[in-house]
């Protein structure tokens, strides 16, 4: 898409996300313009899956390194605030305990030493962001320097994926198990079930998807885009120039993974739970569909994908949940065989005739399947 269209579709997603949906919320409750207040969470979590979305494009559209282990990540992110989110129920819980109330049940005498700190804001946003991402640097530096790419890394990736989910649904390794973290009270001591703090949560998102926007916009119109596009392109004539080809995958791979930790952090005091279920491998083959039916290698087509996708699986669970699967399956096919740059490149199809341009495919996708 062209960069004043970007900016031009920004604009507008922007001015939907911050100004239109908190001013309707704002409208009286009799008014048929009134948002209601249980859509603020849902449209908060479409946010937070657009954050995702940006991160994956980072890594598959512009570095062309497709991973199908992005859900650890956003998981791990979540987890890291679910737990500052138990601590601050205090004795407020079933059990009127200090401790979780799953910790309680399972009859465990006293708190963990990975659970020491989440208490404190600060510290579990943290670690939200450098746990996704310190697991991606180890991860990543072992794949990377193996030379692991194309479809074996997704594979690998996706094993990951599978491994971790595995041990967060076992009791004893202390997140909760299977029924994971929830019953949550308050964030900052704000209630969470308080609309003005949903709002905010709302807020804080939409700000932190701008953000991670222009985050993203930064890296690849620097110098560092460009030799990820090379790389993206064609590694092999990248490191005959004398290009360190590893640690650059490894610095993108490592932020797009504390992109995707940021999202779950947002994601869970919105939702109000996390639990194993965030890590189903076919949770991160979502996160790839929503990069591709926006458009690879534009970063807003990977929020609109993630929007229109979400948005989409949203009304089809509630009035036809058992063909949502088939949905999904026949956007992903007609994208592919139709549209191959998404639908960002039907913007280009319009501005075609006046520009004389008939390419309808973004560079990431025409340098690399």
């Amino acid at each position: 898409m062209h960069t004043r269209g970007q900016w031009l579709a920004l604009a507008v997603v922007a001015a939907l996300g911050l100004v239109v949906v908190p001013g309707l919320n704002a409208v009286p409750a009799d008014s048929p313009l009134h948002l209601p207040n249980f859509l603020i969470p849902l449209f908060g979590k479409f946010l937070c899956f657009a954050i995702v979305a940006l991160a994956m494009d980072l890594i598959w559209g512009y570095t062309g390194i497709l991973s199908l282990g992005h859900g650890v990540f956003f998981a791990l992110g979540g987890y890291a605030m679910g737990m500052y989110l138990m601590r601050s129920i205090g004795t407020e819980g079933v059990y009127a305990s200090e401790l979780p109330d799953f910790m309680v049940f399972l009859d465990w005498k006293e708190l963990p030493w990975f659970w020491r700190g989440f208490d404190h804001f600060g510290f579990a946003t943290f670690m939200a962001l450098a746990v996704p991402g310190a697991l991606a640097y180890v991860f990543g530096w072992f794949a990377f320097r193996s030379r692991i790419k194309g479809v074996y890394f997704a594979i690998i990736t996706q094993a990951m994926t599978f491994a971790m989910m595995l041990l967060f649904f076992r009791n004893n390794t202390g997140f909760g198990g299977n029924n994971g973290l929830t019953d949550f009270k308050r964030i900052l001591g704000f209630s969470l079930q308080e609309p003005s703090t949903r709002l905010g949560l709302y807020i804080a998102t939409g700000i932190a998807l701008l953000g991670t926007y222009l985050l993203c916009r930064f890296i690849i119109r620097s110098k560092l885009g460009r030799v990820l596009a090379a790389i993206r392109d064609e590694e092999g004539r990248v490191l005959f120039t004398g290009y360190d080809t590893l640690q650059h995958k490894l610095f993108v791979w490592t932020v797009s993974a504390v992109l995707c930790g940021l999202a779950g952090a947002l994601y869970v005091p919105q939702v109000g739970i996390i639990n194993p279920s965030e890590m189903v491998p076919s949770h991160s083959i979502e996160m790839a569909i929503w990069v591709a039916v926006g458009g690879r290698g534009t970063l807003i087509g990977a929020i609109l994908g993630a929007l229109l996708v979400n948005g989409a699986k949203s009304w089809f669970t509630v009035a036809a949940p058992e063909t949502w699967l088939y949905v999904l399956g026949f956007l992903f096919i007609v994208v592919t065989l139709f549209l191959p740059g998404g639908i960002v490149s039907l913007w280009q199809r319009v501005r075609a005739p006046s520009t004389g341009n008939t390419n309808d495919t973004p560079a990431a996708q025409r340098s690399q399947p």
